[in-house]
This record gives C-alpha cells, sequence and structure tokens, in this order.
C-alpha cells in the first residue's frame, strides 16, 4: 500500500462522530495536497474494507457530493444521527469540520 493511501485511511478512520472533513483536507493531511480525487477513489474502492466512516466526508462547499439520491440520502442521515445539521443542502464547516491538529485531545 502507498504511503498516501496508508496515511488517508488513518486520517479518515480518526474523524469522530459528529465532525466532518473535506476529501481536499484529508488529501493536505495524508500528504499530497491535491490529492482530493485520491480520497474520493479510496472511499469508493476501500470503505468497506477498512471500515472507513466514509459518511464523515464531504466537499469543500459543504456538500454532500455523492451523485446517487439514495446513498446521498443514507450519507445524510448517518450525518444526522451524529448530530450534524445540514441546512440547505450545506454543512456548516466551520462549526463541523475535525482539524486534526487543533482538535486533538
Amino acid at each position: 500500500m502507498e504511503a498516501f493511501t496508508s496515511k488517508a485511511i488513518q486520517v479518515i478512520q480518526n474523524i469522530p462522530s459528529g465532525k466532518v472533513m473535506t476529501y481536499g483536507q484529508i488529501a493536505s493531511h495524508a500528504g499530497s495536497p491535491r490529492g482530493a480525487r485520491q480520497v474520493a477513489r479510496l472511499l469508493h474502492s476501500m470503505s468497506a474494507k477498512y471500515d472507513l466512516p466514509w459518511h464523515r466526508v464531504i466537499n469543500a462547499a459543504g456538500e454532500i457530493s455523492i451523485q446517487d439520491e439514495n446513498q446521498r440520502k443514507i450519507q445524510a442521515d448517518l450525518l444526522r444521527a451524529e448530530g450534524v445539521e445540514i441546512k440547505a443542502a450545506r454543512v456548516d464547516l466551520n462549526h463541523y469540520r475535525f482539524n486534526p491538529e487543533k482538535d486533538a485531545d
């Protein structure tokens, strides 16, 4: 497994319940600031294998970027179940964004 992939998996696994991160933010923390699309592919292909909390990853606008309507609803429902508010199809990144350095215990 490539170092970026391993680090990205670790970053995603550490997103706490009730928080979100963006694809680009994860890529940056994993060492590839321009690797947002790689993060999306990784989530698509490895979420089940590594039990990743895929629903906690959203785009830089604070939106769920999954195109499939049913999957988009599942993601929204999972986020709401964790206390994340979605208003006008957006998550308030100022409130719900997880920052590993700043939010570390």
